[in-house]
């Protein structure tokens, strides 16, 4: 029971910086073994710790050991990706306080108001259409319902488009999703209304428009991520605006190295 306790007592005061195995004098932390385990693939970050605890240390001990034949001087390209790797690094955390701040109830909702409340999101169309091969064929069934024929019966025999066996229903849409002369016939017609022959790409139709609404704004929650996403963009992009007119930068001009520096790896050697 004792042995158990001390057990429990010594894992809770387990940090990262606690000492798993040194090689040489040279620490190999906690913190070590769970950056590698979080750079593992899912599939393997995913196994039991009792299956990975070994490996990783293992891991870790033979690339101390090889790393130590090289020595405490870092090449070149060790030496600038790792100011690279610790630069974005910064940068990610930075860009996770920056979003952390940019988000509150308040901020969403303000930012809701301001996209949505007196927002026009235009109208939407109920239609239905009869698709023929020829401007004489779309003409004689107009002549047909005008003479009281029932659309969705013609629409089921002589329609050659998709929507045909329906009764020629193409249900609720909004400006952009149908080709331009369609569209351009539907929004000029009445509801109820029949159309004149109207040709498209696909042939002949006649539309008839059953209704109209005018599109209702979603819901916060159905924007909520969207809204967030841009609340801290703009946080961050504020942000570096500010940075830069308080920094001090220079570049060198472009002409006196060449674009085509970047991929002359062989400058990378010592």
């Amino acid at each position: 029971m004792l042995s158990a306790v001390t057990a429990s007592a010594a894992q809770a005061e387990t940090s990262a910086d606690t000492v798993v195995a040194s090689v040489n004098g040279t620490e190999i932390t906690v913190g070590h073994m769970i950056l590698v385990r979080e750079s593992l693939p899912e599939q393997y970050r995913n196994l039991p710790n009792e299956q990975l605890f070994d490996g990783i240390l293992e891991q870790l001990i033979q690339q101390t050991l090889l790393a130590d034949l090289i020595g405490d001087k870092d090449s070149r390209e060790i030496r600038l990706t790792l100011e690279n790797d610790r630069r974005l690094m910064k940068a990610s955390q930075a860009v996770e306080e920056l979003s952390a701040q940019a988000i509150g109830e308040d901020k969403i909702a303000a930012s809701y108001d301001d996209r949505y409340a007196d927002a026009d999101m235009g109208m939407e169309y109920d239609a239905s259409h009869i698709l023929v091969e020829t401007e004489e064929a779309a003409v004689n069934l107009i002549d047909k319902l005008q003479a009281g024929a029932d659309f969705v019966e013609l629409a089921k025999e002589f329609s050659t488009g998709p929507s045909g066996p329906g009764g020629g229903a193409l249900g609720w849409f909004g400006l952009g999703m149908m080709v331009p002369p369609f569209e351009s016939a539907v929004v000029a017609m009445e509801k109820g209304a029949i159309s004149s022959p109207v040709k498209t790409d696909f042939g002949w139709h006649v539309i008839k428009l059953n209704d109209t609404r005018a599109i209702s704004a979603p819901a916060l929650d159905e924007v909520r991520g969207e809204i967030i996403a841009e609340l801290q963009r703009m946080a961050i992009e504020r942000r570096i605006d500010e940075l830069r007119q308080q920094a001090t930068i220079s570049r060198t001009p472009v002409e006196d190295i060449g674009v085509a520096v970047i991929s002359q790896s062989e400058l990378m050697s010592e």
